[in-house]
């Protein structure tokens, strides 16, 4: 792929520990929004829009998910951050994941959220791929929305506020991380991470259920690595309908010495 550049922003003590923090497929680094104001007191944080989305490079698709990893790397660089604890819902785990497996050094602790190494059948992406360059992002936002959101949840205006985001995110940039996904198996890179991982699963999410958290923590710890999950519940995309006890979580885990 040809030299790409991702939008991005920095917030919190400049001589801090720093955190990275990648969001779902379909959203711009602001659905973190709700999050930053627990994190960046206590941490440097750097937000970023994946490859295709928010002010982020547009090329052409298909991506790949070793592609986006390997443009966070280099922003990393860019900014100036040896080493930092990551953080990731959804695409963004699935970043952060390759990213732990063949970057080590780079990362300190791991936090997933929302996420899961390999979502089956890439059929199913290929379709949604299709789907929007055919006729646009409002074709898929009602199924999508639905996965994301609890019914009680759908109707508040952060709900709104992210759905009118996945509208405005370039057709091209949402089909190409699709066919990532779909192209997509991450489960022998768990075997490699070394980062302590925390997986974080919302209880009643149908996107990436909690069976999926389970699989990334087993297939961590199976290789001797360190991983345990939580769940958090009354959450589909738990870092948005439940940012607090996410950030609790998170902070919990990347304070560990």
């Amino acid at each position: 792929m040809t030299s790409v550049r991702l939008g991005y922003e920095v917030h919190g003590p400049a001589d801090a520990p720093c955190v990275v923090l990648g969001g779902s497929l379909g959203t711009t680094r602001a659905m973190w929004d709700d999050v930053l104001p627990h994190v960046a007191k206590l941490f440097r944080v750097v937000t970023y829009d994946h490859l295709g989305h928010g002010q982020s490079s547009v090329p052409t698709g298909p991506y790949t998910i070793d592609e986006l990893a390997d443009d966070v790397v280099a922003l990393m660089d860019e900014v100036g951050i040896a080493q930092a604890h990551l953080g990731g819902v959804s695409l963004g785990g699935m970043v952060a994941i390759r990213i732990a497996a063949t970057y080590p050094g780079r990362v300190i602790r791991l936090g997933l959220v929302c996420t899961s190494a390999h979502i089956p059948p890439p059929s199913m992406w290929h379709n949604r791929a299709a789907t929007v360059r055919e006729y646009g992002m409002s074709a898929v936002l009602e199924p999508v929305t639905r996965r994301w959101f609890t019914p009680q949840f759908a109707a508040t205006p952060r709900a709104q506020q992210l759905q009118l985001q996945f509208l405005n995110v370039p057709v091209e940039g949402y089909a190409g991380c699709c066919e990532a996904i779909a192209s997509m198996d991450l489960r022998p890179a768990l075997r490699e991470i070394s980062a302590p991982t925390l997986v974080i699963a919302g209880q009643d999410d149908p996107a990436t259920p909690t069976d999926h958290a389970r699989v990334i923590e087993s297939g961590i710890a199976e290789a001797g690595g360190t991983a345990r999950s939580v769940v958090v519940p009354g959450a589909h995309l738990a870092a948005v309908e439940q940012p607090k006890a996410v950030s609790t979580a998170l902070l919990e885990h990347w304070l560990t010495s």
